[in-house]
């Protein structure tokens, strides 16, 4: 699958400042069409009302936590194919590998420990689908 720099993305996080984070590093790596969700709830729906190229997640939200909107997006047919790029600062309670290892085996297409920055962004948007070359 081909890197489409028109393709929409999803931006979930409840920090409205990390959304605004991503979406700018995004758009500087040319996305044009990112929306942003402040909890998986909410990305959910949205991703029942748009087709979404890729999604990026924290990993730690409230109400819906990004591990359960990953779980409910891979059991949707609809929605199970979607990239979905898990971010995690990481929790005093769980190392950045342990966060990994469970992201990954939920279904998790790509995992960033932040902090991170806009080619870290880009090396695993690359690794999903290519370096659009």
């Amino acid at each position: 699958m081909a890197l489409d720099f028109n393709m929409p993305v999803l931006v979930v996080d409840d920090y409205r400042t990390m959304v605004r984070i991503i979406r700018n590093f995004l758009n500087q790596l040319g996305f044009a069409d990112v929306d942003g969700a402040s909890d998986g709830g909410a990305a959910l729906k949205m991703m029942h009302e748009k087709d979404y190229g890729l999604v990026i997640s924290d990993w730690n939200m409230e109400p819906m936590t990004g591990y359960e909107l990953l779980r409910e997006v891979r059991s949707d047919d609809h929605l199970s194919r979607t990239p979905f790029i898990v971010v995690t600062a990481g929790a005093k309670s769980e190392t950045g590998a342990e966060t990994e290892t469970v992201a990954r085996t939920a279904g998790a297409s790509n995992y960033l420990l932040k902090p991170f920055n806009a080619v870290t962004l880009r090396s695993k948007i690359e690794a999903l689908f290519g370096d659009g070359a």
